[in-house]
């Protein structure tokens, strides 16, 4: 008999259940639909101890019910394996606006009132516990950092089944169960993330069982995967490499008989996989068992409203019933629903959940809400790192030849992969060869567990061991590398530059996890840092071209709170292997690293670079001429290609106009530009000012675009005189040069500007401006004859 057929006629199966057991299972999920009600609706009354009343009733009705019902079942079944078996095993729930089923069952396991005392299991600690859903000074409506057991808020749809991989790799005991819901399952990264099944070791990794939650409806319209035959549903899955077991039904004993079955159906074949794989040391892909559950969209709850139809629609998605406040046939009807689950059964007089059902849950931290890899900062061990000193570029003079300064940073990366073969991971979209990483391979190869061709052996490096992540989908490989930090292990991420905006929203929503857990939670213990190394940079995108320009993601990390984010533009290669061993030893960041993959001038010995890191800005005194006075100006930049550029054109006014008093100042640290009150890094204002000057004019050459500058700076006493250059979506097929001249970050044209800023060079420096503005004719013209850069352009070095 089929999978299919033994779902659809339980009555030919030997029950799973016993009777006792089906009893129960059924109270402890009637107890958690009450609890997911009460927390829509209640502030006070929360056991009907007395007759439902409008006080009783929260004045704004905010949340959803339409998944929790669903949840809260897959959950009790969970819950009875995990004992059956000693499971290891964290839920992830996808459509996370479901958020009262996570907490309902955090609650009755106890572990809601451990974490928070005043919402002990009794009668007044379940009034707080409601009264604090969506409820201003109390919990958001989705599951997140606030909530025990969570890696996975949900409110932004798409990552489970990434963050449920990211948990499972490297973890060999632990399973990841992820409810994926039927509406999430329509966006482009869940989409994707099915086919993390071909990055999954079934030795020294996790599992992952995914449960698609068909509950037919988003917030007003079907979704897609519940109106297709199931045929093709079958097939969909099948195609993506999974098991699909299918539990479709709405009769309560028959769906606890049903699951029952397929999921220790589940449980077995994982095992099997794992068993097979770790005994004989290989294996072949394995088909890796999955749920789809159908189940009605806010079961249990009211069929109808006003006529209505509720249950099993999608306005069983939010608040099924809109206005018990002023409408009495409303409140009748909500209390004869929350009466429904009899919760004078499952609770007793003391308001506690009655012995037999708390007995259901696991204990210690095998209960789903209490298990440490969903608060990884507890699990976190620190990196054990080589000392970056030792892949130092030897610099005698500054500006005297050129290295890939990524490429040094492989190296470094290489070590440090192997020094922690079962705790980092190095993640990038087809592109760690591209970014100069290649020196990675030689601890590790890349992640494949997919088919292999003949081929594959000349330079593909590939393994079934590899742990280096690339898939093209930035989606997935951030959701990797969230879930893999979120339980407690750590990583480093490559993009290029123009791309790791695809990852805009999902930065945006870690870093809004960070703050929360960082500045509010002291429960949960501090993760490893997200590490972003932005390269492939937008002034050396002249071969890609305009769509391969923009340098905006920056703009995107400062919005965020100063409490998590750092950015940092190193402008040479000792310079970044500062930065990166300082970040991969940090917690709870979004560390970004801008640096570029192409061979660039290096200027700092590795004693230099490590002072100047520390500092974060500082004055290059090899490069200034004002001898410790005060300066005509200040040429300031920070990045590696804006540094040359400036660099250059200090050279040419040093040489032209030697009386020119010019101060050089770098800036690895961009957060150091803010004042010390609105960010921890701030300078001071008279640090500031001791940099900058009160009133000289400021050329500040910046990597990205420069109205950045002007907000990070804007407070500052001398912020009228800085006159800022970045990119200004000027951009084709062009040489470096010119794609820095149509722009004017280019040494000529930092120079002009120069002369037009400093009052005294406004007559003297008349026949300099001129020639620099044939320099720039000159250059343009000879990039379209001879599609490069002039030869004194390109084997420019620093001559002083």
């Amino acid at each position: 008999m089929s999978v299919l057929e033994t779902l659809t006629a339980p009555e030919t199966m030997a029950p799973t259940l016993t009777g006792d057991e089906l009893r129960r299972m059924n109270a402890y999920w009637r107890a958690c639909n009450y609890l997911c009600a009460g927390m829509l609706y209640l502030r006070a009354n929360p056991l009907l101890r007395e007759p439902l009343k409008v006080e009783h009733i929260k004045n704004r009705l905010l949340g959803h019910w339409g998944s929790d019902p669903g949840q809260s079942f897959t959950w009790v079944h969970l819950n009875r394996l995990i004992k059956k078996y000693d499971l290891n095993l964290i839920y992830v729930s996808g459509p996370g606006h479901g958020a009262p089923a996570t907490l309902s069952n955090s609650y009755m396991e106890g572990v809601y009132s451990e974490v928070y005392p005043d919402k002990s299991c009794d009668e007044a600690g379940m009034q707080k516990f409601f009264k604090q859903f969506s409820f201003p000074g109390g919990i958001g409506s989705h599951c997140t950092p606030e909530t025990p057991g969570s890696i996975h808020e949900g409110g932004e749809l798409g990552y489970s089944l990434s963050h449920g991989f990211g948990a499972a790799f490297d973890n060999p005991d632990l399973i990841v169960t992820v409810v994926v819901g039927d509406g999430e399952a329509e966006t482009g990264p869940l989409a994707t993330s099915w086919h993390a099944n071909k990055f999954l070791n079934p030795i020294h990794d996790g599992a992952v069982l995914p449960v698609l939650h068909l509950n037919g409806y988003k917030i007003a319209n079907p979704t897609i995967l519940a109106r297709i035959t199931p045929e093709e549903l079958d097939q969909l899955f099948k195609g993506y490499g999974w098991k699909p077991y299918v539990v479709e039904g709405d009769d309560p004993t028959l769906m606890h008989e049903r699951m029952a079955t397929v999921l220790e159906q589940c449980v077995l074949e994982i095992r099997a996989i794992q068993r097979q794989a770790r005994e004989t040391g290989s294996f072949e892909r394995p088909r890796w068992p999955m749920v789809i559950l159908r189940t009605p969209k806010g079961w249990t709850g009211p069929k109808e409203v006003d006529g209505h139809k509720v249950e099993g629609f999608w306005r069983a998605h939010q608040i099924p019933i809109l206005d018990p406040q002023t409408s009495p046939k409303h409140l009748a009807q909500l209390e004869a629903w929350m009466r429904s689950y009899k919760p004078e059964e499952l609770f007793d007089e003391e308001g506690t959940l009655r012995t037999e059902l708390q007995e259901m849950a696991p204990q210690g931290a095998r209960r789903i809400t209490a298990n440490p890899h969903a608060n990884g900062g507890l699990l976190r061990k620190p990196l054990e790192m080589p000392e970056f000193e030792d892949y130092a570029v030897p610099v005698e003079k500054p500006g005297d030849f050129e290295v890939s300064s990524t490429d040094v940073l492989g190296h470094f990366l290489r070590d440090v992969m192997r020094k922690n073969m079962t705790n980092f991971r190095v993640f990038g979209p087809d592109e760690t060869a591209s970014n100069k990483l290649t020196a990675i391979y030689e601890a590790s190869k890349k992640t494949w567990m997919a088919k292999e061709l003949p081929e594959d052996l000349d330079g593909s490096e590939l393994s079934v061991d590899g742990r280096v992540m690339e898939m093209l989908s930035e989606h997935t490989l951030e959701g990797w590398f969230e879930g893999y930090v979120l339980t407690g292990r750590h990583g480093f991420f490559s993009s290029y530059e123009a791309f790791v905006h695809i990852i805009d929203s999902m930065f945006n929503q870690h870093a809004k996890w960070l703050e929360k857990s960082k500045l509010e939670l002291r429960w949960r213990a501090p993760i490893s840092s997200i590490n972003l190394l932005i390269t492939s940079l937008v002034w050396r995108q002249d071969h890609n071209g305009f769509t391969h320009q923009d340098p905006g993601f920056l703009d995107v990390v400062t919005n965020k709170s100063p409490e998590v984010t750092r950015i940092y533009l190193p402008p040479d290669a000792n310079c970044l292997l500062s930065v990166a061993d300082h970040c991969l030893r940090s917690t709870n960041y979004v560390n970004v690293i801008v640096a570029d993959k192409a061979p660039h001038l290096q200027y700092l010995d590795m004693d230099a670079a490590v002072k100047h890191c520390t500092k974060g800005i500082g004055i290059w005194g090899w490069a200034s001429n004002d001898d410790r006075l005060e300066p005509d100006v200040v040429m300031a930049c920070a990045g590696d290609i804006p540094t040359s550029e400036s660099l250059a054109a200090v050279a040419i006014l040093r040489e032209r106009i030697p009386e020119l008093k010019i101060r050089f100042v770098n800036v690895v640290d961009l957060f150091r530009l803010m004042p010390e009150s609105e960010h921890p890094h701030g300078l001071s204002e008279r640090e500031f000012d001791s940099l900058f000057t009160k009133d000289k004019p400021v050329i500040f050459n910046f990597h990205a675009y420069a109205s950045l500058i002007h907000k990070l700076t804007y407070k500052r006493t001398n912020h009228d005189n800085f006159h800022v250059r970045g990119y200004k979506e000027k951009g084709n097929i062009n040489t470096p040069l010119e794609l820095a001249i149509l722009n004017q970050v280019d040494r000529f044209n930092l120079a002009i500007d120069v002369i037009d800023r400093v009052p005294s060079l406004q007559m003297k420096g008349a026949h300099t401006k001129e020639w620099l503005k044939d320099q720039i004719i000159e250059s343009v013209n000879y990039a379209h004859e001879n599609g490069i850069d002039k030869p004194e352009i390109r084997n420019w070095k620093w001559p002083l």
